[in-house]
C-alpha cells in the first residue's frame, strides 16, 4: 500500500526507509499520538507516547502558557487540509511549533499510526530525531502503568478524600464528611423517597404526593411522560397520570430521585470538550442499565428500578468534583480533551489523588442511598469487583462500553469480552442487537436529557 501523498511529503527524505505494519502488532510503547493545542500565542502540537497521560499542567508551567486543547471545528479544518481523517506524529504536516516528551527520546524506534488504515509507519528513533530536530524536548507525559487507582478498598475512600482535601484546600479535615465538603444535605424530596422506598406499604398516592409537592419536580415528570420515546397514547395531564398509565411507581421513583440529587449542586460551565453533556451521560447509562437488568436470568435478575437509578447517577461524583475542588475541576476537563484514551479515573487520581466514583460513592454511603446503588457507582470502573451487588455495578461497566463502541461519547472504552456476558449471564448476540436498537434512538434521549436538565 501507498502512503497518501500529505504523508510521504512530510516524510521527505525518510520516507524510503520506513516500513509498514498493522497497528495492532506494534508494541504500544512505540506508538507515538500527536495533540494539538492553541492559546492566544497562538498553536503547538505535542507528541508524545500513545498511551501516556500528557500532563498539561506540567507543560504549561515548562512554557509559561495557557494551552489546551484545539476546538473540535479546528482540528476537523487542519485534518482537512491533510486530507486525513487523523494526523499522524509528523510535525511537518501542519509546520506548526513542536513540543516532543522526554520519553520519545528513549525509544530506539518509534511507530506513527496511520489511523484511516489502520497501520503505523515504523521508523528508526534517529530517523525521527532528524525530522523533529527543530522541535523542543521537554518532561510533559506520564506512564499511566505508574499511576494506581483504588479499584478494590471502599473502606480507604474517607482516608484518600480526606488526603486529596487537605492537599489541594488547605482545609483541616477535623469535621465530619458531609462539613468538609460544604455540601448541602439530601434534598427533601429525596429523602422522602427514600422512606418510600423503605416503605412495604407505600402506593401510587403517596408517590405522586412528594413529586406534586416539587411543581418544578413535578413538571419535568410530567414532560419526560409525554416525550416520544414512550409514545403514550394522548396527552398525559397530570403526575398521577404520568405515573399510573405511562411510567409506572418504580420508574417515576428513581426518576424523580435522579432529578432530585442532579439539582441538589450546580452544574459546571466548564466542561470537557468531546463528551455529551452530565444529563445525556445519566440517561445514556440509566436506559442501559435498565436493559441490561431486564436482560439478565430471571433467578439472579436485579432490580430494574435500582439498576436504573445507579446508572442515573453514575456520573453524579462530576457534579461533585466540580463543587469540592473548583480550581482543579477546570484541569481534569482539560487533561480529559487532551487524553482522551485515558480513563477519568486515572487522570482524577493522578491530578486529585481521588476519583469522581469515590467521591460519590462516600457521599451516596452518607445520605443512606440504598447499598445497591453506592457499590455500583463505587465499582463502575472495575469489571474484576466481586464483592456484595456486583452486578450491578458490571451492568454500568458493560453498558460504559457498550454505548462507546457505538460511538457515544462518555470517555476512554475497551471491548468486553465474553466472559463479562457470561458472568451476568447474557446473550452478548441479543445484547448487541438490543444496544444498536437503543443508539439508533438517540434523538428520544437527547429529548429526555434536555427534560432532565431543565431544572438544573
Amino acid at each position: 500500500m501507498e502512503l497518501p501523498v500529505s504523508v510521504q511529503q512530510a516524510l521527505g527524505d525518510s520516507a524510503a526507509g520506513v516500513s509498514l505494519r498493522n497497528a495492532n502488532q506494534v508494541q504500544p510503547q512505540h506508538l507515538l499520538r500527536m495533540v494539538l493545542l492553541n492559546d492566544s500565542e497562538g498553536n503547538l502540537q505535542a507528541i508524545c507516547r500513545r498511551d501516556d497521560l500528557l500532563d498539561l499542567e506540567a507543560l504549561n508551567k515548562q512554557l509559561g502558557r495557557d494551552l489546551r486543547m484545539m476546538q473540535r471545528r479546528e482540528q476537523v479544518r487542519v485534518r482537512q487540509r491533510s486530507g486525513l481523517q487523523e494526523l499522524p506524529a509528523l510535525p511537518s504536516l501542519t509546520g506548526w511549533p513542536t513540543v516532543i516528551d522526554q520519553r520519545v527520546e528513549e525509544l530506539e524506534f518509534v511507530a506513527l499510526e496511520l489511523a484511516d488504515e489502520k497501520l503505523a509507519i515504523m521508523m528508526p528513533a534517529e530517523d525521527f530525531r532528524q525530522l523533529t530536530a527543530k522541535a523542543e524536548r521537554h518532561d510533559f507525559a506520564v506512564d499511566t502503568g505508574t499511576i494506581s487507582v483504588n479499584l478494590d478498598d471502599h473502606g480507604a475512600d474517607r482516608d484518600q478524600l480526606h488526603s486529596a482535601l487537605k492537599r489541594f484546600t488547605g482545609l483541616r479535615i477535623q469535621q465530619r464528611l458531609e462539613d468538609t465538603l460544604e455540601l448541602p444535605p439530601l434534598p427533601e424530596t429525596a429523602q422522602r423517597i427514600i422512606h418510600l422506598r423503605v416503605n412495604p406499604n407505600a402506593v401510587m398516592g403517596d408517590l405522586v404526593d412528594v413529586v406534586e409537592s416539587d411543581p418544578s419536580l413535578a413538571a419535568q415528570v410530567v414532560s419526560w411522560a409525554s416525550s416520544s420515546f414512550y409514545a403514550a397514547a394522548g396527552q398525559v395531564r397530570s403526575v398521577h397520570d404520568a405515573v399510573s398509565r405511562v411510567l409506572g411507581f418504580d420508574l417515576v421513583m428513581n426518576l424523580a430521585m435522579g432529578l432530585a440529587l442532579g439539582r441538589a449542586l450546580k452544574h459546571p460551565k466548564d466542561h470537557p470538550d468531546g463528551y455529551v453533556d452530565y444529563w445525556q451521560q445519566a440517561i445514556w447509562q440509566a436506559q442501559s442499565a435498565g436493559i441490561l437488568a431486564s436482560m439478565m436470568p430471571r433467578g439472579r435478575r436485579p432490580m430494574f428500578g435500582l439498576a436504573y437509578l445507579a446508572g442515573l447517577l453514575h456520573n453524579f461524583g462530576h457534579l461533585v468534583l466540580a463543587q469540592v475542588f473548583p480550581p482543579h475541576f477546570k484541569l481534569v476537563c482539560r487533561s480529559l480533551e487532551v487524553n482522551p484514551h485515558i480513563d477519568s479515573s486515572v487522570i482524577e487520581h493522578y491530578l486529585l489523588g481521588i476519583t469522581r466514583e469515590q467521591i460519590s460513592a462516600q457521599l451516596m454511603e452518607n445520605w443512606g442511598m440504598p447499598d445497591e446503588v453506592t457499590l455500583a457507582i463505587r465499582y463502575q470502573k472495575n469489571p474484576t469487583y466481586d464483592g456484595p451487588h456486583s452486578d450491578y455495578a458490571r451492568l454500568l461497566w458493560l453498558g460504559r462500553q457498550l454505548l462507546t463502541e457505538r460511538g457515544v461519547a462518555l470517555g476512554a472504552g475497551k471491548l468486553a469480552d465474553a466472559s463479562v456476558y457470561e458472568e451476568l449471564g447474557l446473550d452478548r448476540e441479543a445484547v448487541e442487537e438490543q444496544f444498536d436498537e437503543l443508539v439508533n434512538s438517540k434523538d428520544s434521549i437527547m429529548a429526555m436529557a434536555g427534560v432532565m436538565g431543565q431544572g438544573s
